[in-house]
């Protein structure tokens, strides 16, 4: 999910929305007259909030019992102000000391607030928990195990329902009751050793006010640790069963550990890795990452040896919207390849078959600790568990340590809607409700509440979980600004506590970053400190930055005109035809302007790097302007991360096809997508590619391919398959208003690369990568010392557009993305021996080691479209 309000896959909403189909509970009392929403907040056991009321005299009455407290006109104390900053505003209402014992009683049982106004009319509206039930359960409940947890054989089942009437326990088709700890709103029961590995849901009898009436939900476990099929019931496994160990899993060498600033991450979606992989003896699931003479794993481990450390795993998690059983799994019902490149014939089979394919991205997550059943040879129990930790160790074995892009922002759903688990179970907590009591969805589907107690400790436990059970180095946090910074903090403090020797990581070597996107009802963090871009800086703990990656591509990738340049697609030095370029004296300004921009990016993103900008200004990082934003954010290196492309929008290749004029050839192409890598692969902190980036990959111009299936989405790493581009116009949904621009170009055959291109620019990045791994100056720890190793020493009034002149040590980097040969003269270094640096001067690009230096004047010559390095020696 990419930049502030720019959701790309918004889309997703729309279908789970769409799809969501209505619950059929067992009701135990008659439905309730609808209240007008839920505009009071019962946010502790002596305060309650009520947009919209008159501060006079009102009461909560709760459900049949006949249960009312009394609410006095009150004040915020500063505690609660700080806690609730959007609701400090609103009339605040004392809780009658007298009735503070009655609190726990009437929150299990339809709720309401009312007052009878001077006019004489009564107001009624529903009341928000969450902030009560923290109060009086938060504290214990905290602390506790949840889910099944196994003693000496013999497992126990808890779940937090402390709103609920009563919990029982449906264990293999027999009803078995639970128990209710008061003090921390958990039902608790312990089984016999003979419950292992059989299937379990929860009866939960709780008032739905989304029904406005008492329901019982049959409901997995929030806490599940393996489940059945298509996530029908969750299974009583103790992941530390023997049984459930592959080979070497107690004795798994890892390769060396990485630090953030050094990570060089190589971005993969589990099915597009292997699907289409003829050399694959498992396309499409986990086990694919074990196929070692897989062209795909042969390529990961060419990789793996130039630089790259990582593999970022789209969501492995277990999600809702794809059968898990190959059996119900549909598929296009047409020839694909038989229609024409620029054809809407096949997006529109395609999408006929969509909703029940086997494919999606996956973030519409179901449980949150239990690897998806569709990428398992068997989805049926616990096999998806053992073949997860073969992935980690297929990927650990090829020399790549493994994160999990993870996505606690959002669930599926909620309300009674039967992917809601959490919100059947205790309805109206997990998720983040506005003002008016609705749900809110910014983050494309129905948001959470990571800033509410159990939430926030279902995040740190699941993280803890995926670290320690399944030995992931690193997580990814989707929406990361929709979490308070303390929840990741807590994260970050959770992970570290864990040891070698007591839990078998080294939780302080596991990285973390996430999208630190500022949009939504949490914006500038109107209710609480939240885990965004300048947030983050100095906790650690990255975050990917979208400075450097717009200016790079150019425009915006949400631009109605696609065609939009910037530096690495030929804005002023290479013009299209798009009048969305503007004028040359904009476009130079332009230019100009993004070529500080990825300045600031090759130094980390640093907010306090001096340096000369474009206008001649002395200037640091953070005054530089990015949207009216700071385009400096970081505090060191390692708190941002660069990239060029990822999953969502066009691939770089892709965007590039949008933006290059129509006349540049397949080897320029090359060269210019080699050019855009090379800003991330050479810029201070960590960097991340698109899984198949180097190999020139398309999805045919779609720019958000999370639902379109195989044949857009999949890799294809033998060149003779192509590289994606021209399988026809992208799916309708989110790409027919470029239709008209994408036509002409999926026609046009030129356009469709040969082997020639892609091996040529596989093999120029994998130098980037060994440039970048083998020398320090690329890993530096501070801002002071980043300041002092580089710098810029051509910027400035009479820089060239369309050259970025990079001093780094011993080095010079030079980035030239115009179509002629530039001559770069540092008029400080005439005398000093520089030469090409060895990894391309003996490497695979002919012309990059046509760059030359002339040590008399201090002048680097480097070829068009090239990103040269020379070393001083």
């Amino acid at each position: 999910m990419n930049g502030p309000l720019r959701r790309t896959v918004a889309a997703v909403a729309m279908v789970l929305c769409a799809a969501a189909l209505p619950a059929t509970p067992s009701a135990t009392a008659a439905p309730a007259p609808a209240p007008a929403g839920a505009q009071a907040q019962w946010i502790d056991r002596n305060t309650v909030i009520w947009k919209g009321a008159e501060h006079t005299a009102a009461q909560l009455e709760s459900g049949a019992h006949g249960i009312r407290i009394r609410l006095t006109p009150g004040t915020l104390t500063p505690a609660e102000r700080a806690a609730y900053p959007h609701l400090a505003t609103y009339p605040a209402f004392t809780v009658d000391p007298r009735d503070r014992g009655l609190a726990r009683t009437a929150l299990r049982d339809r709720l309401l607030a009312t007052q009878r106004r001077a006019d004489g009319q009564r107001t009624t509206t529903g009341v928000q928990i969450p902030g009560v039930l923290d109060d009086l359960y938060g504290a214990r409940a905290r602390h506790a195990a949840l889910g099944p947890v196994f003693h000496h054989g013999r497992p126990t089942l808890s779940v937090w329902a402390p709103t609920a009437r009563t919990v029982a326990l449906e264990l293999d088709g027999r009803t078995v009751p639970m128990r209710r700890e008061d003090a921390t709103g958990i039902w608790r029961v312990q089984g016999t050793r003979d419950w292992a590995g059989k299937p379990y849901r929860y009866l939960v009898t709780v008032w739905a006010p989304t029904v406005g009436k008492t329901v019982t939900n049959k409901v997995t476990d929030p806490y599940s640790t393996a489940l059945t099929a298509d996530s029908a019931r969750s299974l009583v496994t103790d992941l530390d069963d023997p049984k459930l160990a592959p080979a070497g899993w107690s004795q798994l060498t890892k390769p060396a550990a990485v630090p953030l600033r050094r990570a060089r991450i190589q971005e993969l979606q589990i099915r597009d890795f292997s699907v289409e992989d003829r050399t694959s003896r498992h396309p499409g699931q986990y086990l694919a990452l074990t196929d070692r003479r897989s062209d795909g794993m042969r390529h990961l481990a060419s990789l793996a040896r130039s630089g790259t450390s990582y593999v970022h795993l789209l969501p492995a998690f277990d999600f809702a919207t794809t059968p898990e059983r190959r059996a119900d799994q549909e598929h296009p019902g047409c020839d694909l390849a038989s229609y024409a490149p620029d054809s809407d014939s096949q997006q529109d089979c395609v999408g006929k078959s969509a909703a029940r394919d086997a494919y999606n991205w996956g973030y519409d997550p179901l449980h949150y600790t239990v690897p998806e059943g569709a990428y398992a040879s068997d989805p049926e129990g616990p096999a998806r568990t053992v073949e997860f930790r073969r992935m980690v160790q297929g990927l650990n074995g090829a020399g790549l340590r493994t994160v999990m892009d993870v996505v606690y922002n959002h669930t599926a759903a909620s309300g009674q809607d039967p992917h809601s688990v959490l919100d059947r179970i205790v309805p109206g907590y997990y998720q983040r409700l506005l003002d008016d009591g609705g749900v809110a969805t910014s983050t494309c589907c129905s948001g959470t509440a990571p800033e509410h107690t159990m939430m926030g400790k279902l995040v740190v436990d699941s993280v803890v979980t995926w670290a320690r059970e399944y030995k992931v180095d690193g997580f990814r946090f989707d929406l990361m600004g929709h979490h308070p910074k303390a929840n990741i903090l807590a994260v970050r403090k959770a992970l570290d506590g864990l040891t070698p020797r007591k839990d078998g990581v080294d939780g302080k070597s596991i990285v973390l970053y996430g999208e630190g996107w500022n949009f939504g009802e949490a914006a500038n963090d109107a209710r609480f400190v939240q885990a965004t871009q300048q947030n983050m800086a100095g906790t650690g703990i990255a975050t990917f930055s979208d400075r450097a990656r717009d200016a790079v591509r150019g425009g915006s990738p949400f631009d109605g005109d696609p065609g939009i340049q910037g530096f690495a697609s030929g804005l002023y030095t290479d013009p299209n035809s798009s009048a969305g370029n503007g004028s040359r004296t904009e476009q130079r300004a332009r230019l100009l302007h993004y070529q500080d921009l990825i300045k600031i990016g090759l130094t980390g993103n640093l907010a306090d790097y001096t340096f000369t900008d474009t206008t001649g200004r002395r200037v640091k990082g953070s005054q530089l302007d990015y949207n009216g934003a700071p385009a400096g954010y970081a505090a060191a290196p390692g708190d941002a991360l660069a990239y060029a492309d990822a999953h969502d929008n066009e691939t770089l290749y892709d965007a590039l096809a949008y933006k290059l004029p129509r006349r540049t050839g397949a080897a320029d192409r090359s060269r210019m997508q080699v050019l855009a890598l090379a800003t991330a692969a050479l810029s201070q902190g960590p960097a991340l590619s698109q899984g198949g980036s180097d190999l020139l990959r398309s999805k045919s111009l779609d720019r958000n391919s999370f639902d379109s299936g195989d044949w857009f989405n999949a890799l294809h790493w033998n060149c003779a398959d192509g590289n994606g581009f021209g399988r026809g116009l992208p799916p309708a949904a989110d790409n027919k208003d470029k239709w008209p621009y994408a036509e002409p170009l999926l026609a046009d055959p030129a356009l469709r690369p040969g082997c020639a291109a892609i091996s040529d620019t596989s093999a120029a990045y994998r130098d980037l990568l060994r440039i970048h791994t083998t020398e320090p100056a690329f890993g530096l720890a501070t801002t002071a010392r980043v300041q002092s190793a580089l710098s810029f020493p051509l910027s400035g009034k009479d820089e060239t557009p369309g050259v970025i002149t990079m001093r780094l040590g011993n080095l010079v980097v030079v980035f030239n993305a115009t179509p002629d040969r530039q001559d770069q003269t540092v008029r400080d270094l005439a005398g000093e021996r520089y030469a090409l640096h060895p990894v391309q001067a003996h490497g695979a690009d002919r012309t990059t080691r046509t760059a030359s230096y002339a040590r008399s004047s201090g002048t680097f010559s480097v070829p068009a479209r090239t990103a040269a390095v020379f070393r001083r020696g």
